[in-house]
């Protein structure tokens, strides 16, 4: 996302961000993670998170000009900060409020993927990804209408139930 938003380029936020994924990958395998339970949910889910925060970010660059880092920057933070939160103290926020964010969604995605679990929680992340992702898109193609913000908030909080009622 950052990345996106500081290139002010879609492409290189996905390129960014899939340098990224794979580079978990290869450092979880080097200190002894086990091998991911499918190689193909695992490459979906995070060509699907890329897309997503790639596209998040190239709308912050769009609508934030030359401070759309700091926005995503901003964002990053605040989403990593709940997730963090949620894993070192499990069941202190609310399964709601975990279901509105996208890095939960990616979280649940990866993780799925890689141990096979929890699959019908894993396909709505990928599906949530993904749509909020293309919704974003719309969002910059529309730019700088703001009336297409509604149509974001609202593939934002449809695919925040969809996750919700998946785990």
């Amino acid at each position: 996302m950052i990345g996106a938003a500081t290139a002010t380029r879609l492409w290189v936020g996905v390129l960014l961000a899939l340098l990224a994924g794979v580079s978990l990958l290869v450092v979880g395998t080097v200190v002894g993670m086990a091998p991911a339970a499918s190689t193909l949910a695992t490459a979906l889910a995070i060509s699907a998170a890329s897309f997503s925060f790639a596209a998040r970010g190239a709308l912050f660059a769009r609508s934030a000009s030359n401070k759309g880092w700091l926005v995503a920057l901003a964002i990053v933070a605040g989403e990593a900060a709940i997730v963090l939160t949620a894993v070192a103290e499990p069941g202190l926020l609310p399964n709601w409020l975990l279901a509105l964010l996208p890095a939960q969604w990616t979280s649940i995605a990866i993780q799925s993927s890689l141990t096979g679990e929890a699959m019908v929680a894993a396909r709505s992340a990928l599906i949530a990804l993904t749509g909020t992702g293309a919704a974003t898109l719309v969002v910059i193609w529309f730019w700088p209408r703001r009336w297409t913000y509604s149509i974001m908030f609202t593939v934002w909080i449809g695919f925040s139930a969809l996750v919700y009622h998946s785990i």
